[in-house]
């Protein structure tokens, strides 16, 4: 049985003796301390072999990680620039088909596609049927003969929306409906 000593005071000044009969080194010549020793070390290395070879598997986990992103991040952006790209491009195609045509606008169009005519003895211009009568109510001067420069024919086109106008020459056909540059410009956008 053990009794505890209760001091008033705290110990000073105290040093420890070695007990007799027990000689520093008996852990040393005990055969279950050496074991228990050796068994620790054995232990301390294993695990300290684990943790090394999952810190280079988890080292090799996080490469493969950063390289995946890596390779991802430009396809991403690629696929984001593509989506944005056509989001813009039927906003505007949206916003041109709600616009009021008036005579001013077709005008325009007809003079830009005239633009990319070459010097030519005919031109015939095809619009659509409304877009005629507006020139024709506004008087417009595109429907006067002139004495100089090609002679221009301006006649309604059952194959022309509203808002285009495709030129026929000799040489060939400048197509500038709607449709045409919005087709055309979708393909450039998209490379």
């Amino acid at each position: 049985m053990t009794e505890k000593v209760r001091l008033r005071q705290p110990l000073r000044g105290l040093t420890l003796r070695p007990v007799a009969g027990l000689a520093p080194s008996a852990v040393a010549d005990d055969p279950v301390g050496a074991a228990y020793e050796r068994g620790l070390r054995d232990g301390e290395r294993k695990l300290s072999e684990q943790l090394l070879a999952q810190r280079n598997e988890f080292s090799e986990l996080q490469r493969g990680v950063i390289e995946a992103l890596r390779a991802a991040v430009p396809r991403v952006v690629h696929e984001t620039e593509a989506a944005v790209m056509t989001l813009a491009l039927q906003a505007a195609q949206k916003l041109v088909a709600g616009l009021p045509i008036t005579a001013d606008m077709v005008e325009a169009i007809v003079r830009e596609a005239l633009g990319q005519v070459e010097d030519t003895a005919e031109i015939v211009v095809a619009l659509h049927l409304d877009d005629l009568a507006l020139l024709e109510k506004s008087g417009s001067p595109l429907l006067a003969p002139t004495a100089t420069g090609p002679k221009m024919t301006v006649r309604a086109g059952p194959e022309v929306t509203r808002g285009g106008c495709v030129v026929h020459t000799r040489f060939g056909v400048v197509d500038a409906r709607r449709e045409t540059k919005a087709e055309l410009l979708q393909q450039a956008v998209q490379g």
